[in-house]
Parts: C-alpha cells; structure tokens; sequence
C-alpha cells in the first residue's frame, strides 16, 4: 500500500550508540572504548588501535585507566621497548569484558533492528 511516506521509506537509516555510566553518570563503557579494546586485541597495540580508530593515544589510554579504575582491577597488559617495539594486549578480565558487551550488543542490535523494522511497516500502512 502507498502512503504519503512510500517514497522516502528505503533513504531512512537507523543510527544508535550504546554507552554505559556509573550512578554519577560518568561514562564507563561504549560503543567506542569497546572497539577500541576488540581492536587492542586484533593488533596487540594501543598506538596501532588510536591510529586506525583516529584517536589521540593519551586520550584514550586516560579513558581505559577510567574503566580500570572503575572495575578495580586492569583491563590491559603493557609490555615495552625491544627490538620489535612494545605491544598490549588485553588480560583475560579484558576479553571477557569485550566478549561479554558483544553479547550485550548482539542482542540489542536484534531487538533494536526489529523496532526499527516495526517502525517501517506502520509507515507503510
């Protein structure tokens, strides 16, 4: 069925972020630190990760202390110098965090697309 919406159904795009705060409303984890620490992991480098990301590297090595300090307990690994350059990697507390907010995000993109999909099909009618 054709409405007055039909013709501009296709060019909508769905855009949300999901970040998490403690009760004073400081951010702890999103969407951004979370890539940051599944891309930390990939290349066993936090200036590797800013680099791709576009990220300051003091920027968001103050931003991961943040979410350390917030658990109580380190995120990451740092191992420096050497003939192949330093890396950091995450600890396992780290990559159970990622693991655990892909999961999170899994099921909040599904449940969320299904919104959006509903929200499309009233605008049809």
């Amino acid at each position: 069925m054709e409405t007055k919406f039909t013709n501009k159904l296709t060019d909508i795009r769905l855009h949300y972020k999901i970040w998490m705060s403690d009760e004073k409303e400081a951010g702890i984890l999103g969407d951004g630190k979370w890539q940051m620490l599944k891309l930390i992991d990939e290349k066993g480098s936090l200036k590797a990760a800013c680099d791709e990301m576009g990220y300051t590297y003091r920027r968001t090595w103050g931003n991961l202390r943040k979410i350390e300090k917030f658990f109580g307990f380190p995120l990451l690994e740092t191992y420096r110098g050497g003939a192949d350059g330093g890396k950091t990697v995450l600890t396992e507390e780290g990559r159970q965090l990622v693991r655990a907010f892909d999961a999170f995000h899994k099921t909040v993109d599904e449940t969320i697309n299904a919104g959006f999909d509903e929200f499309i099909k009233e605008l049809k009618k």
